[in-house]
């Protein structure tokens, strides 16, 4: 029976936990380039994001006959995305796992305004270039709360699902990754 492009991301991995190949090729491009940016922006690293992007996929794979929904398919795969980055940082980075600097909110000064005289077009990327470097200035926890929500769709409790914390804890993430984007893209409001 051929796949239903339209059924929900639950009831796709339901039937492809029951043997339908076919579900996972929809699954697997509709997440693919959310979790693959998840990845990369985490571990900033192309060769590691393109590793880490195929042993998430592969331990979905091996996962698929204990699947039960539980929350959101979107939620389970970010999960599973979350705790393969945070292996490796565990294996890399013995006792040095958390990068929360919750406490301590210095972020550079932005930029002065700048002349509108270039082209729109040159403008909207460099405004691009430096949300990313803003982005990639966040702590680890904070980024993920960000790019799980942004890239992946997750609300807070299925961020705080997906990392494993609190919903306090996943919202306060959240709160200051987003103020700390907003006060370094001042220069462009």
């Amino acid at each position: 029976m051929p796949t239903d492009a339209d059924a929900s991301d639950e009831v796709l991995m339901l039937g492809y936990r029951d043997g339908d190949a076919g579900a996972f090729d929809v699954l697997y491009s509709r997440h693919k380039g959310g979790v693959y940016r998840y990845l990369l922006r985490q571990c900033r690293n192309t060769a590691l994001a393109d590793e880490l992007f195929q042993d998430v996929w592969m331990n979905l794979i091996r996962a698929r006959a204990g699947y039960a929904v539980q929350a959101r398919f979107s939620t389970y795969l970010y999960r599973i995305a979350h705790n393969r980055l945070m292996d490796h940082f565990r294996r890399n980075n013995p006792g040095n796992v958390s990068l929360d600097d919750e406490a301590g909110m210095a972020v550079d000064e932005p930029a002065a305004p700048r002349s509108f005289e270039p082209e729109a077009g040159a403008d909207v990327r460099e405004q691009a270039a430096h949300l990313l470097a803003l982005l990639d200035a966040l702590p680890a926890e904070q980024r993920a709360a960000f790019l799980l929500q942004h890239e992946g769709g997750l609300s807070i409790e299925e961020i705080a699902t997906a990392t494993g914390v609190t919903r306090e804890t996943a919202k306060s993430r959240l709160r200051y990754a987003m103020a700390k984007l907003r006060l370094g893209m001042q220069a462009w409001q």
